[in-house]
């Protein structure tokens, strides 16, 4: 059966007036701890860290080459990432049978989408992760459907880029080869060399990668077992699920629900069933596993075209207009929790870090270096020109070489601690952030307390600055214990 054009205008017009509400929001606020930390990492580049792949940090070194320190550059290709999530999620529509109606709803309630919204407006690999599943798993639905087996190879590189982004992709490989193997329909593709090859693809691309894990003691195991004990256990489990529930918006979370159930009872979708049963055997994995729920958008991203689509075959044209309006109005509401749509003491003063606290990580870096660096402008000139800095995380390191501090910053936290440690006999040492740094270094005196104008209750606000003399036994000794891997 033909398929719909596709409604390259209407979709069209979506991804650009998501693209324009982003660029609107651009620069407002100011960089995210873990783009501080990208930007870090990129002036450090490598195969790899003990978080993440090369491709994240790689994009933040190309943006500060070409801008030093400019949020817009550094946050356009998220911006286009999320511009073609859009049109992935129409392009499932239109594979599923869906028309014009069935891809502009799927289009623009994807736009709307809070964590589309979020991912579009900083830097993040989980950004280009959700593009990553998006993209492989349209590819492998065209390849079933269609017969084209062929089509596997150029899931396979798309498989192998995602790699270089996000190790989780390898859980998506794995879902998609389960949910082939479930489906009897399907099987048959996997008696072509394609499938394979595009898995050989994959690895290939990814070998750089793998190849530094291994020499430096897979640390990336280090942290799936800290993200393990921080989101696992009864509540953690519950929290992913609720996560993933509510991340689209819970009324869009009934759509892809919807579309998930119809996925497994519509005939004309049965060589489609292995994209659902991949999400299902995905969300599995990261229950028992114990990981965050937005892990798994890129395979919703899916659910909520199918769930569009078989909307849009069931209703009228204006219902559908109602549903689309209500379902992009339910996400709304929720965006200035998440994007700096209100002046920013009005975001802080609102309910809205209640729901979620991460935004309020892009608030009062300027006043946190400046105050770091007033300290440092208090030591006498002699000990000025010897000190050096410890920061609790790597957002506060970040900060401190995004505007400039002028004196060497260290942190034990995730790759910063590779970077480490200063060299003997470096100091005096202000310490950032610590509640009690004693532990770990001598003679030290509260000298400043961290603030922002916002009044903004983030992770630095009223933590002190500490002026210590020297790590107790020297950097040697205290450095392993200074290093720490957390998400």
């Amino acid at each position: 059966m033909e398929r719909a054009r596709f409604a390259v205008w209407e979709i069209g017009a979506v991804a650009a007036a998501l693209s324009i509400l982003l660029l609107v929001m651009i620069n407002r606020y100011g960089p995210h701890r873990d783009e501080l930390y990208f930007v870090a990492a990129g002036q450090r580049l490598a195969w790899g860290y003990p978080d993440q792949p090369v491709f994240t940090p790689l994009l933040a070194r190309l943006a500060t080459e070409l801008a030093p320190h400019n949020l817009l550059v550094l946050r356009l290709p998220s911006l286009m990432a999320m511009a073609l999530l859009v049109l992935c999620a129409a392009a499932f529509a239109r594979l599923l049978g869906g028309g014009r109606a069935a891809q502009v709803l799927t289009a623009s309630t994807i736009a709307a989408s809070v964590i589309t919204a979020t991912l579009g407006h900083r830097l993040s690999t989980a950004t280009f992760d959700t593009l990553a599943w998006t993209a492989v798993l349209l590819v492998v639905g065209h390849a079933l459907h269609d017969d084209r087996p062929r089509l596997w190879l150029v899931a396979g590189l798309l498989a192998g880029l995602g790699l270089n982004n996000k190790t989780a992709v390898v859980v998506l490989l794995f879902a998609i080869l389960l949910g082939v193997l479930l489906v009897p329909a399907c099987r048959a593709q996997l008696r072509t060399p394609y499938p394979w090859l595009g898995g050989v693809i994959a690895i290939l691309l990814w070998l750089p990668n793998l190849g530094w894990q291994f020499m430096n003691g897979w640390p990336v195991l280090g942290l799936g077992a800290d993200i393990a004990e921080e989101f696992g256990g009864v509540a953690g489990r519950l929290g992913l699920l609720l996560q993933a529930s509510a991340m689209f918006s819970p009324l869009i979370a009934i759509v892809w629900i919807y579309g998930l159930v119809q996925l497994f009872r519509e005939p004309g979708w049965l060589r489609l069933r292995p994209i659902a049963v991949a999400f299902l055997v995905a969300a599995v994995i990261f229950v028992i596993a114990g990981g965050k729920g937005y892990y798994l958008a890129g395979a919703i991203v899916p659910l909520v075209a199918a769930g569009c689509t078989a909307l849009a075959a069931r209703w009228s044209g204006r219902r559908l207009v109602a549903a689309g309006v209500v379902l992009a109005v339910s996400a709304a509401v929720a965006w200035p929790a998440f994007v700096p749509m209100l002046p920013v003491r009005t975001y802080a003063a609102s309910f809205y870090p209640a729901l979620d606290s991460d935004q309020l990580e892009t608030i009062g870096w300027p006043e946190f270096a400046d105050t770091v660096r007033a300290t440092v402008d208090s030591l006498p000139a002699d000990q000025r020109t010897r000190a050096v800095v410890f920061t609790r995380n790597y957002g506060e390191a970040g900060a401190l070489d995004w505007y400039g501090l002028g004196r060497p910053t260290f942190s034990g936290h995730n790759a910063f601690g590779d970077w480490g440690p200063p060299s003997e006999g470096a100091g005096p040492v202000i310490v950032v952030g610590l509640t009690d740094p004693t532990a770990n270094f001598t003679d030290c005196r509260v000298a400043a307390m961290i603030n922002n104008d916002a009044d903004a209750d983030n992770e630095e606000r009223g933590q002190p600055i500490w002026i210590c003399s020297a790590p107790q036994g020297g950097w040697a000794v205290q450095w392993p214990r200074l290093v720490h891997l957390d998400a």
